[in-house]
């Protein structure tokens, strides 16, 4: 994590505790998980699309000089 040490982050998740409560740390949580599933399925959707092989099938067009 770079820079970071053991006390900067001891800090910093008692500042999340603190701010947004025990409760909602959960909720947070499973919220940001939510969204990377979403953001990595979308990026492999991406990956497959431009990996996909042409359509043999598919007719394409030249331009003759």
């Amino acid at each position: 994590m770079g820079n970071l040490g053991t006390p900067e982050i001891l800090l910093i998740l008692i500042v999340i505790l603190i701010f947004f409560g025990a409760k909602k740390i959960p909720e947070l949580a499973q919220g940001l998980g939510k969204g990377l599933r979403e953001f990595r399925k979308a990026a492999r959707d991406i990956q497959d699309e431009i990996e996909k092989p042409e359509d043999p099938n598919k007719k394409t067009e030249t331009k003759l000089p």
